[in-house]
């Protein structure tokens, strides 16, 4: 059976109407702003509410990766590894980073994603051969099998990473 949740909700005209939505799982209200900053003129002391997805909460990160860390994460992973090389500085580099997100969300479970900064861990760039930024390197087995230079498209990206899982 399923429960229905009800809340209030104004309308341009200043007529309050309640809407009934059924629950669902991974969906919560939230309440925003302090009553007095989002109260419409005809409704006062009403508090705004929006719907939002839990899963925003647990989106898989990108996460970085360091001289420390690269052995463990990147060599001895069971898993295709996917490695940003990049630096804050870089603006290819953010342009990027939306597009190695999604690719994580995508492939969880077939394909792990790291980021390396260049500039906090120079040697591990130095070590592959990272002249430009940014580079995308995948990683099988412990060894480099390609590297993608430049802010490339999202359908490159996934035709390299389609070749090793």
């Amino acid at each position: 059976m399923s429960r229905v949740a009800s809340f209030p909700v104004a309308r341009l005209s200043g007529c309050l109407n309640v809407v009934h939505l059924p629950e669902s799982r991974g969906l919560k209200i939230q309440s925003f702003g302090s009553s007095a900053s989002v109260s419409l003129k005809s409704n006062p002391g009403r508090r705004r509410c929006r719907i939002v997805c839990e899963a925003q909460e647990t989106a898989v990160q990108v996460l970085p990766v360091t001289d420390s860390s690269w052995q463990s994460l990147v060599l001895e992973s069971k898993l295709p590894v996917l490695v940003e090389f990049w630096a804050p500085w870089c603006g290819p580099c953010r342009m990027i980073h939306p597009v190695v997100d999604e690719l994580a969300k995508e492939y969880t479970g077939k394909l792990t994603c790291y980021k390396v900064n260049t500039d906090e861990s120079p040697s591990i760039a130095t070590k592959y051969g990272i002249r430009s930024i940014p580079t995308i390197m995948v990683f099988k087995g412990g060894e480099k099998k390609d590297a993608i230079i430049g802010a490339v498209p999202k359908s490159t990206l996934c035709t390299c990473i389609e070749k090793f899982l």
